[in-house]
């Protein structure tokens, strides 16, 4: 198990980043459309997201008494459906600012190694108690992994778009 999730971590990040040095620096903090996120915006908001999974896995846990992996379908229908619109949570939402393409570049890069050595050091079976998304119980590790994959998809999908929209490819 662990290594299909590390495999599916390495690929993630391996789009991730590709989109994301296909950017100008100029393109990078370009606003796509009204209302929209700068590709810069997104990838901040991908960085935010999926921070803080160390502490989170190194916190109170405990032994599932469930299917450890019970919620990936539900996570995959929600975040994989690229028609769906949705809202970050205000604590995800990034600051409306010109970002530095390689300082976030090298978040992600930092993200990815920390997703990789965690998967490796933890039961990927166990319940964290310490922070939980609403309308969920709570996760394991290994749906926490789940979700922080499939967001980066969705948002790597977005980058893309805006990419295109930009670019008129």
């Amino acid at each position: 198990m662990k290594t299909e999730v590390q495999k599916n971590i390495v690929e993630t990040f391996k789009k991730l980043n590709e989109i994301v040095s296909s950017f100008s620096e100029e393109e990078f903090n370009t606003i796509p459309y009204k209302d929209g996120w700068t590709a810069g915006q997104t990838t901040q908001h991908i960085i935010l997201a999926c921070s803080g999974y160390p502490k989170l896995f190194d916190g109170r846990k405990e032994k599932t008494i469930r299917k450890y992996e019970e919620f990936v379908s539900q996570l995959d229908s929600i975040f994989l459906n690229f028609n769906s619109k949705m809202n970050a949570p205000e604590f995800l939402v990034p600051e409306k600012k010109d970002y530095n393409k390689n300082s976030l570049t090298l978040s992600i890069l930092k993200i990815e190694s920390d997703l990789l050595e965690e998967t490796e050091k933890h039961d990927l079976t166990q319940t964290c108690l310490d922070f939980h998304v609403p309308g969920f119980e709570n996760f394991t590790i290994y749906e926490w992994i789940h979700f922080a994959l499939v967001h980066t998809q969705r948002h790597t999908h977005q980058l893309n778009s805006i990419f295109k929209m930009l670019t008129k490819i």
